[in-house]
């Protein structure tokens, strides 16, 4: 018996598959739970249509990411803070910081997709990556002056 499930189920599949199961298992367990509707020729066709839309909209989200990782690789940022000698600096420079200077110049970016290792200690030029998208990394260019 053909049936499209509506939720995951471990071992048997994701949300939206199409899967092949016993009859007594879909009669049983998977229907009356609501997991999972009958595969007809209308449920199959509005689950294509679903799928179609949720694919334009992972498409349409990936052109704004790199539209976005476009107009971040194009600024360069400058951070001003006190430092000391050997070019260390008074505390750090952080994602919080990084991301306060993004929001500044335009762009609103969440701390969290500014991927640095450590916080920036000392005077330079950085390149720090910002992780937008699965398949988007930008990177950005920021200068650590002495004030």
């Amino acid at each position: 018996m053909q049936v499209i499930l509506k939720e995951h189920i471990e071992n048997i599949g994701q949300a939206g598959d199409l899967i092949n199961v016993a009859p007594g298992f879909a009669r049983n367990y998977l229907l009356p739970k609501k997991l999972a509707i009958l595969a007809d020729a209308k449920n199959i066709k509005q689950l294509e249509h679903q799928k179609r839309l949720k694919q334009a909209i992972k498409e349409k989200h990936l052109k704004d990411c790199e539209k976005l990782a476009k107009k971040i690789e194009s600024l360069s940022l400058t951070i001003i803070r006190k430092a000391g000698e050997n070019d260390r600096l008074f505390g750090s420079v952080t994602s919080i910081d990084i991301a306060e200077a993004l929001t500044n110049e335009g762009v609103h970016i969440e701390r969290k997709r500014i991927y640095l290792e450590d916080p920036i200690k000392s005077l330079g030029i950085y390149t720090v990556p910002i992780h937008l998208h699965q398949d988007v990394t930008a990177n950005l260019k920021v200068w650590v002056v002495k004030e």
